[in-house]
């Protein structure tokens, strides 16, 4: 349950921040456009990347001697503490959404989710290495997919709360005050992880 509860906050932490995607889905929630079909594909893209992460981490595991645990460790501290960075520079920045209301066609809709899904870097990032790589913690293959799950679910939850949510609680998430308190968890939660992985994985 451990594995399931850790693979939830950190996929959660990771979801919250402010990006292309999420502000793609929010916008939808609140014109309402076809937000089944995008809060629906995000949240399976999400779960199909982070399994192809975890088990392309897995299938290296007879590679993985101390010296490359030790250089993959290494990188996921510096693309965090880099993540971390970003979101501290972006911390005063507005939100920027279209309020406008016009409806745009299921096909749009389907190619614009498709974009701001699979041409998104962070995307690739966060789920794909970040999560596989936080996998490799773990011996057992039950134990990677309780953490595997526990991400996905804080992106299917997260998804669709933005999604239905967005149109009647479109004042709270318009709210600046909102996204820092949100960023100020995101950040902490963060920094605790690159604390974690310096003193119990590097020494």
């Amino acid at each position: 349950m451990s594995e399931f509860l850790f693979g939830f906050t950190t996929g959660l932490s990771f979801i919250l921040a402010i990006g292309a995607q999420n502000l793609f889905v929010l916008e939808q929630g609140i014109k309402k456009n076809h937000i089944f079909l995008v809060t629906t594909f995000c949240a399976i893209s999400d779960f199909l990347l982070i399994f192809l992460g975890i088990f392309i981490f897995y299938s290296i595991q007879s590679l993985m001697t101390e010296k490359v645990i030790f250089l993959f460790n290494l990188a996921l501290i510096a693309f965090l503490i880099y993540f971390i960075w970003g979101k501290i520079k972006t911390f005063h920045n507005p939100l920027e959404i279209d309020f406008s209301k016009e409806a745009i066609p299921k096909s749009v809709i389907i190619s614009q989710t498709l974009a701001f899904t699979f041409l998104n870097p962070h995307v690739y990032s966060d789920t794909v290495f970040i999560l596989g790589n936080l996998s490799k913690s773990y011996d057992l293959l039950s134990q990677k997919i309780l953490f595997g799950i526990g991400a996905s679910l804080a992106s299917f939850l997260f998804f669709y709360f933005i999604g239905y949510l967005g149109y009647f609680l479109r004042s709270y998430f318009l709210n600046k005050k909102i996204w820092n308190i949100l960023n100020i968890i995101i950040i902490s939660y963060l920094i605790g992880l690159v604390c974690f992985l310096i003193f119990y994985e590097l020494f």
